[in-house]
């Protein structure tokens, strides 16, 4: 696996250091106070200065709700967009214009709902740019109605009775859809974020961030299980390649597979499980460890919640693969044709 993404060699340095400071726009935040987005923003704005590319060629577009005001906050080019389609405008852009770094601002709602379908071409296709899901699990900007990733039996103003609907998990969608990169952290762990973010940002191709964020207005409390000290150490794995995958006061607690029906199971590591503990390969071909990984978790408790990366492997990027295909046609052709290209070789006289 490469170790960092040569894409971004195409994508101008900026002349100058730059700061946190630079990535700051002249706009007024208008989140409600003590919103999750807030913490990710300021992670993004002192992330962005270690790519050391310019500003004028970095650009956020986002879709619609809370988290797609992202782009009035972020000093570069930006778009808030369409309601689920800012990973097809992505893909656009960064297709036509590989000199620029592409990210996708988005929301459960947004992106896994009307969105949806958008969203895994996205990752099948394997475009260059970096989409950050921000999942509170709830409407938040529409006030409070439930989303695709609210749990069953959630009450909310749109389902009083609570919800039927299966929620979805965002990382197993992106693995299913055969995601090169997906990774998963929360927002109030700076650290942690910002390690996923540089990891999303050198990879070549699509790379998919769930950040669980906090509605503290519509959804308050949703990851408390993950944030709060000593729950955390009994509910959170946190996944490190090439190292066992272990989580737990003094790491009590590791993963292994189950012999008889290729499950994933938690046990509490002993003496003669400890060779069985399995060893995370973000790396690995086959997307079946990574995609079981993100079945630990309880969709209603969230025990056994892996973060960090699960996936980062390497495809052919569809940006790439397109320029060639483009720098073919012209060496076999010369200049192109529009008009023959639009008419085509089945052409038909109606008669009457």
């Amino acid at each position: 696996m490469p170790e960092t993404n040569e894409l971004l060699q195409l994508v101008p340095k900026a002349e100058a250091k730059q700061s946190m400071k630079d990535f700051k726009s002249d706009q007024e935040v208008r989140w409600c106070p003590g919103c999750g987005d807030y913490a990710v923003l300021a992670a993004v704005q002192g992330f962005m200065p270690d790519l050391g590319l310019a500003k004028e060629n970095i650009v956020f577009i986002s879709g619609i709700g809370c988290s797609s005001r992202f782009p009035y906050y972020m000093n570069t080019y930006g778009m808030h967009s369409i309601h689920g389609r800012a990973p097809s405008i992505a893909t656009g852009l960064a297709t036509s214009r590989r000199d620029l770094s592409v990210w996708v601002v988005t929301g459960d709602g947004d992106a896994l709902s009307i969105g949806g379908n958008h969203l895994i071409h996205a990752l099948r296709r394997n475009v260059n740019l970096k989409i950050l899901l921000f999942n509170n699990r709830i409407y938040g900007l529409t006030k409070g109605q439930y989303s695709p990733t609210s749990e069953v039996g959630k009450i909310t103003k749109s389902t009083p009775m609570g919800s039927l609907d299966a929620p979805f998990n965002p990382v197993s969608l992106a693995i299913g859809a055969e995601a090169s990169f997906v990774a998963r952290t929360v927002d109030s762990d700076r650290k942690h974020l910002t390690s996923v973010l540089r990891a999303a940002a050198d990879h070549p191709g699509t790379a998919l961030v769930e950040i669980y964020q906090n509605c503290n207005i519509f959804n308050d409390g949703a990851f408390e299980v993950l944030k709060d000290k000593e729950q955390a150490q009994e509910a959170v794995i946190r996944l490190e390649h090439g190292q066992p995958i272990v989580f737990g006061a003094d790491g009590t607690k590791g993963v292994v597979r189950d012999s008889l029906t290729g499950d994933l199971q938690v046990v509490a590591v002993t003496e003669e499980n400890k060779s069985q503990i399995l060893v995370h390969d973000a790396h690995a071909p086959s997307p079946t460890t990574a995609f079981a990984l993100s079945r630990l978790a309880d969709a209603d408790t969230l025990h056994h919640t892996p973060i960090g990366v699960l996936r980062s492997v390497e495809r052919p990027v569809y940006d790439t693969k397109m320029a060639e295909q483009l720098d073919a046609a012209v060496e076999r052709d010369g200049k192109g044709d529009l008009a023959a290209l639009l008419a085509g070789n089945d052409n038909w006289t109606v008669v009457g």
